[in-house]
This record gives C-alpha cells, structure tokens and sequence, in this order.
C-alpha cells in the first residue's frame, strides 16, 4: 500500500552512482577530519615551572597518586586567589628539602604557624575535598576523583551517582522472608 501524502516514505528512491561516490567521499572525508580533529581539540594544560613545584608540593603534603590536570587547575585557581602562592611554595618545599622528606610527616611539624602552614593546609585541604572553598557556587576541580571519596569508592556512591535513585545511599533492601518455626 502506498501513502501519496507520508514524507517520510518515499514512492520512489533513486541512488546514482554519483550520490553514492558523493556521499560516500563525504563520509570518509568526516571520518578522516573526525579522527584527526581530538588531537587537534585536546590541549593539554601547560604545565608551568609553578605548576611543577606545585606539584612537587602536593606529592610531599599528600601520599597519594595526584591526577596532573587537576593539579594544574588547581595551582592556578590557588595562585589567583594568593599571590603569594609560588613565594609560600618554595619555602614551604625548602623546609621540606631540609628536612630530606618523603612524606608530610617528615617535615609538618617544622612548618612554623602562620602564612606557610595555612597555605600547606589549604592545600591538603583542596585535593580531599576537590573545591578551594566550602561555599555554596565555589568552582569544583575534582568530583570522584576528591581524594576524600576515593577510600569509600568501592561501597558508597556520591549521591548524585546513587545506584538506584536520586539521593540514595545504597541499594533497597531486599524484603524480610518470615521466620522459620523450630
């Protein structure tokens, strides 16, 4: 049965060879620019020499697995709301040095109080909970991958990622059997 008045079924559909060589050159070409596009889109994050003693920091004041792009973010973020960041960082990584550290517990003690142990703990601060302040609307840099997530990854979802519903914690439970009678 034929339907004059549907477009969406054509009576009649004709394909060339020229369409199909036109179209078929367009869809390579696609293809072609497609693949070669991502490289050309994806432009990593220039790591600056702040940004590397930043890093350099991080990985002294935080024994984990730091991810680079966040920490980029990061240490640009940190240095626009202090100036002086890259100052505080190298004398904070000096102390460290002094001290022949590996982890923060080699030299944390010797951080005297004031400018330098706020900044190393506003630091440590910004990579656990992956925000610079907890303010409603503050600039979020790290989701799942804040490191105060990553302990419980394995059987607590964020909310927002719940497994069976908006706002929910775990999975329902299953219903109670009745008790069997001895």
């Amino acid at each position: 049965m034929e339907h004059s008045s549907r477009d969406d079924a054509p009576s009649r559909f004709l394909l060339s060879r020229r369409q199909l060589l036109i179209g078929g050159g367009f869809l390579l070409s696609g293809l072609a620019l497609g693949l070669s596009a991502p490289p050309l889109l994806a432009i990593p994050a220039e790591q600056s020499p702040f940004g590397e003693r930043f890093m350099t920091l991080s990985g002294l004041l935080i024994d984990h697995k730091l991810n680079n792009e966040i920490g980029v973010r990061l240490a640009a973020a940190m240095k626009k709301a202090n100036p002086d960041l890259p100052t505080l960082t190298d004398e904070l990584i000096a102390i460290a040095h002094q001290k022949n550290a590996k982890v923060v517990e080699d030299f944390f003690p010797d951080i005297p109080a004031g400018p330098l142990k706020e900044v190393a703990l506003a630091i440590i601060s910004a990579w656990y909970k992956g925000v610079l302040v907890d303010a409603p609307g503050a600039e979020v840099f790290a989701y799942e991958q804040a490191l105060m997530y990553q302990p419980s990854i394995d059987v607590m979802t964020i909310p927002t990622y719940a497994i069976s519903g908006p706002n929910a914690w775990g999975p329902d439970a299953p219903p109670l059997s009745d008790m069997p009678n001895f």
